[in-house]
Parts: structure tokens; C-alpha cells; sequence
């Protein structure tokens, strides 16, 4: 069941009268999913695409190898690139995009601990870039990053 946060920014949404798409990696489908079981989701929901694998990124989504060497996979520099090119695909009025690191053995380091999560959020009248460090198990870390996501929408419409 999706969280209150995920609700309420939903029939925010729907007030708008504008749709939702996603590119989630880290997240894979599930941000799609908490905001597809909402009362609004046939309003708003426009699509996803889980881009969990650098294959996909680089061939689905146009991410440029020489970006993933550069900045790793999960980094601020690929998840606005996700965002950018989900907005293309889905046309639609807000797009996000998630990286992240959920367990050990990606590209953690000291500055990018297990946890970290990249969000990038494009609107009609904002581009949103957030990086948070969240705690917990892997599916604690996506549901706060998720409940972040529908939070910082929410501030921004």
C-alpha cells in the first residue's frame, strides 16, 4: 500500500490535471508501483522504464558510456540524463529519475556510502536535483527515497 506521501502527491497530480513517468534504477519499478496502487494512478501514471543494468542506460536511454566511466552509474550526472530522456520518451509533465546505491558492491566510497540515492526531477517549471543518504535495508532505503521523491514533487508543483 502506498504511503500517505505518495497519496496526497498523487492527487496533487491529478489536481494539476498533469501525469507522472519514471527511469528508475536503484528503485527498480517500484516507485511506479507504490504510485500505481493510489485512487489517482489512472490519471497520472503515465509509464516507467527500469533501467537497473548500464546496459540498458547506455542503449534504452541514451546514457554515454564515457558519463557512466566518468561519474559511475549512480551518480547526479546519469540520473539527469535518465530524467531527460524518460521526459523525451514519455512526454510527459513530470518525469523522475532514481540511481542509487541499495547494497555494497556498486561504487560506494567514503563521499557515497550504501544508501545514497540520486533523484532527479523534471517539471514544467523546475529541474529538481536531490542527493540524500537514507539508512536501513534496501527496501527501507527505496521507500524513503520514494516518500522523498513524492515530497520534493509536492514542495515544487
Amino acid at each position: 500500500m502506498p504511503s500517505e506521501i505518495v497519496i496526497k502527491c498523487s492527487k496533487a497530480i491529478a489536481e494539476k490535471g498533469w501525469n507522472i513517468a519514471f527511469a528508475e534504477s536503484a528503485s527498480a519499478g517500484r516507485m511506479s508501483a507504490e504510485f500505481s496502487m493510489t485512487e489517482d494512478s489512472g490519471k497520472i501514471l503515465r509509464g516507467g522504464i527500469v533501467c537497473y543494468e548500464v546496459f540498458v542506460k547506455e542503449q534504452l536511454l541514451n546514457v554515454p558510456h564515457s558519463v557512466i566511466e566518468k561519474h559511475t552509474p549512480e551518480s547526479a550526472e546519469v540520473t539527469q540524463i535518465l530524467a531527460q530522456q524518460a521526459s523525451k520518451i514519455f512526454n510527459s509533465k513530470i518525469t523522475v529519475a532514481i540511481t542509487g546505491l541499495t547494497n555494497p558492491g556498486g561504487s560506494e566510497t567514503v563521499e557515497k556510502p550504501v544508501g545514497t540515492i540520486f533523484i532527479y526531477i523534471i517539471t514544467p517549471d523546475k529541474k529538481i536535483n536531490h542527493r540524500e543518504v537514507f539508512n536501513g535495508s534496501p527496501e527501507e532505503i527505496i521507500l524513503q527515497a520514494i516518500d522523498k521523491t513524492a515530497e520534493l514533487i509536492i514542495e515544487n508543483l
